[in-house]
């Protein structure tokens, strides 16, 4: 398996963004994407995941997250996509479970080659501090269609919106980290019956 590292830019009139991913990183994130909550969320991917993540982004905040917030998803997922190449020798599958004091949540993943997101995750409110919670689908759901995956978000208990979010965003971490590892007793194999993913 070689250097899995890929860097993708996304140049539109709402939005200009670079992201780096290397999936065989240490865990180091250096993360400025004008949504300060957003941040916080992605530093737990980085921890949990293990993955290096550089992500440089500006965008019509003065209008709303919304654009910056769906676009970064778009670009993480073509980051993930290419530096996860043809996928031959992975996992494929990946799950995590993640409490945080009342909240518990549950993420798993299938490196499908199929883009697909169940997101069930009831937020107690609508806002966390000056981020609006339905901006994680759509972060999810333009990370999903570019990184052509399979990703099924389900927020079990919890009453605490932002515990929530972070049970959320670690156990997204840890279920990729788990899938795009390395299996040691399939190094030469495709994970899959169709023989492509």
């Amino acid at each position: 398996m070689g250097r899995r590292v890929a860097t993708v830019s996304r140049d539109t009139l709402e939005t200009q963004i670079e992201v780096t991913v290397n999936l065989d990183g240490t865990g180091k994130g250096n993360l400025e994407t004008g949504v300060p909550f957003l941040d916080h969320m992605l530093d737990q991917v980085v921890r949990h995941g293990l993955v290096d993540l550089d992500i440089r982004a500006r965008g019509d905040l003065e209008i709303d997250a919304h654009h910056t917030v769906e676009d970064i998803g778009i670009t993480i997922g073509q980051a993930f996509a290419q530096a996860l190449g043809d996928k031959v020798g992975v996992r494929r599958y990946g799950h995590a479970y993640v409490p945080l004091d009342e909240a518990l949540s549950r993420v798993t993943i299938d490196l499908s080659g199929r883009p697909g997101l169940v997101f069930n995750v009831g937020f107690t409110r609508a806002w966390i501090g000056e981020f609006d919670v339905d901006l994680f689908h759509e972060f999810f759901q333009g990370f999903v269609n570019h990184a052509r995956v399979t990703l099924h978000v389900d927020n079990l208990r919890g009453d605490n919106a932002h515990h929530q979010a972070e049970t959320v965003f670690k156990a997204f971490g840890r279920a990729m980290r788990m899938a795009v590892e390395s299996d040691p007793r399939a190094a030469e194999a495709m994970p899959s019956t169709k023989g492509t993913l």
